[in-house]
């Protein structure tokens, strides 16, 4: 007999998975999560209980949570942690924002879908008690000039193609369990998160006099799977260079939700906040950053930094809006030419779309050179752990969240990762160039096979 009840109605969870739980009393077995995770995320309809040991598979998505009409399912509260690390005297908590969030918070607070809301939420990040605000926005310039070198040596030495992004760490996880032989094709970047606290703990903690082993990083998410992606093994990039066995690079998550549900808790009237601005250092950040927050948005990002790497020079005005790779579309295609070569890329979101797509792939019916993957639907904007506006999420909603992202790189004066000041100043002090040694250490990570958690 299974230690999981009404597997037929609900998804299995593992009363130690990281990213979410599960509140019995609340659940009224109305079979969302289970259709969320079958048909969208696909996961729940490709392992058997029966052959895992009794073990539930999970790749963290989060997506579950955003369909429970009850709050059964939620994220792994971990703000109760980040409080009393801000209690300590001795700790410097530095708190680093994605991109999606400020399109997301909002509308915890009555604000209209979509509300660009990045002051208020630095300010609320004050409020609560943080010693420096950081944007990762400023470590996704960070992965686009890792990712399109890497792009760049693969396509001129004929390495594994397709490349696929590695931003998703849910999208991971699925690789490495369902696709293992895929794994030579994923690239070797971190995510930004996972690039953004080894940089803090070595480059930013040198250039502020601050001692690494002081600093608390939390990442500021719409995403449930950071929560598994931060306490992997191998997210200890700032521990090897600085030789702090214990050290991790990123220290805790905490989602959209969770900060709303914080906030609410210490009595901060968001609406009333005046704008506050990110601390310098890691705190500016290109357009092409900025929409990393939407399916389409890496790819997008990456093409005009492999254009400038390829032809030493910023891409002609079609680079900046590449209309094939934007919308809901579950595929997209597109096809770019630099200095004679022929890109072929493809974007999606949804695993059951990326399970389409790989399948494609592996019977030969298509090639491609590059490929973004998303688990959820609309890219981060709809990531497991931003607020459930409406249940199930809609299109509406994600499309003007994914517009006012793109809106804001429209907007930018820097629209290119590499023309980034910050980004040329790690490079010029600490990193060197991209795929450097140091690079190489910090920014780039491994894969590995967890074909064996599906049992025979």
């Amino acid at each position: 007999m299974s230690k999981h009840q009404y597997t037929d109605i609900r998804i299995p969870i593992e009363q130690d998975n990281p990213a979410i739980v599960r509140n019995e009393e609340r659940c009224i077995k109305c079979g969302a999560c289970r259709r969320e995770c079958e048909h969208t995320v696909a996961v729940g309809a490709m392992y058997d209980l029966s052959k895992t040991g009794d073990t539930a598979v999970c790749i963290h998505c989060g997506q579950c949570a955003n369909v429970c009409p009850t709050a059964s399912i939620t994220e792994r509260y971990e703000y109760q942690a980040v409080k009393d690390a801000i209690a300590e005297p001795d700790t410097i908590v530095i708190f680093s924002t994605s991109p999606s969030v400020r399109v997301g918070l909002g509308e915890a607070f009555g604000c209209a879908p979509g509300a660009f809301v990045q002051g208020k939420m630095v300010a609320a990040l004050r409020a609560l008690g943080a010693d420096y605000v950081l944007d990762t926005n400023f470590s996704a310039d960070l992965t686009i000039m890792e990712e399109a070198a890497e792009l760049v040596e693969r396509v001129t030495q004929r390495k594994p193609l397709p490349q696929f992004t590695s931003c998703c760490p849910a999208w991971i996880k699925f690789t490495e369990t369902f696709y293992p032989a895929l794994i030579p094709n994923l690239s070797s970047v971190k995510s930004p998160i996972g690039m953004q606290g080894p940089t803090i703990k070595t480059w930013f903690a040198k250039q502020k006099g601050i001692d690494p082993a002081r600093i608390v990083n939390v990442a500021l998410t719409p995403c449930t799977a950071k929560k598994f992606e931060i306490r992997r093994e191998e997210m200890n990039g700032a521990a090897k260079e600085l030789g702090a066995s214990d050290m991790r690079d990123m220290d805790h998550v905490i989602t959209t939700r969770e900060l709303a549900l914080w906030m609410a808790e210490e009595g901060v009237d968001f609406n009333s906040l005046k704008d506050s601005n990110y601390d310098v250092l890691m705190g500016e950040a290109s357009g092409a950053a900025i929409i990393f927050g939407n399916t389409g948005g890496v790819m997008e990002a990456a093409a005009r930094t492999a254009y400038f790497m390829i032809m030493g020079e910023n891409p002609p005005a079609g680079y900046y809006r590449l209309e094939p790779v934007r919308g809901q579309e579950g595929i997209k295609k597109a096809s770019v030419t630099i200095k004679g070569i022929p890109l072929t890329l493809a974007v999606v979101h949804g695993i059951a779309n990326a399970k389409t797509l790989i399948d494609d792939i592996q019977r030969g019916a298509v090639q491609y050179d590059f490929v973004e993957v998303m688990t959820c639907l609309g890219g981060c904007i709809g990531g497991g752990g931003q607020p459930k506006t409406a249940i199930p999420m809609t299109n509406d909603i994600r499309n003007e969240r994914i517009k006012a992202l793109y809106d804001k790189d429209q907007a930018a004066g820097i629209r290119c990762s590499h023309d980034n000041p910050g980004i040329k100043r790690v490079y010029d002090s600490f990193y060197t160039k991209p795929l450097s040694p140091l690079a190489k250490k910090l920014l780039h990570t491994e894969y590995h096979s967890r074909a064996a958690d599906l049992g025979n």
